[in-house]
């Protein structure tokens, strides 16, 4: 098998494989390219990853079967489409003696980069909110100097 470690590009990743899976490959990287433009492309976890407000996918090719890991969230969101596959939690695995599902890493990748843009936006909102309270000065608002003369 690949030493996957020492891997520092998709490019790299790829190239180390035979012909048929670097085409495999090379398509699941396009798709998730043009669902997702703005994703940074990395090496995560040793495979190659896209990063968009997090974690988006991650794929790998292994003897008999490309690995496609899309978060939980993906997996359950698509179960039934995924049900023919053998999945876990955060993982579903495409054997390579049949057609690679790309209509359905399509769907799971827009998926993910709503799931991700929300999460982001949530984040920015509650961040934004707390930094308003931790900067509120009684001189701010003449209420929070008040004294409760009951």
């Amino acid at each position: 098998m690949i030493k996957k470690e020492n891997v520092n590009s998709i490019d790299t990743y790829i190239s180390q494989f035979p012909a048929e899976v670097q085409e495999i490959l090379q398509e699941i990287r396009q798709v998730i390219k043009e669902v997702a433009p703005e994703a940074e492309e990395k090496i995560s976890y040793q495979m190659p990853t896209f990063y968009l407000d997090g974690n988006l996918v991650h794929f790998a090719a292994y003897k008999n079967h490309i690995g496609f890991y899309p978060a939980p969230s993906g997996i359950e969101k698509f179960k039934h489409e995924l049900s023919k596959y053998k999945s876990a939690k955060g993982s579903v695995q495409f054997p390579l003696n049949q057609p690679i599902p790309f209509d359905l890493i399509r769907k799971i990748v827009g998926f993910r980069v709503t799931e991700n843009q929300a999460l982001s936006e949530g984040k920015k909102k509650k961040h934004k909110t707390e930094a308003g309270i931790k900067n509120k000065n009684v001189n701010d608002d003449p209420e929070l100097g008040k004294k409760d003369d009951r």
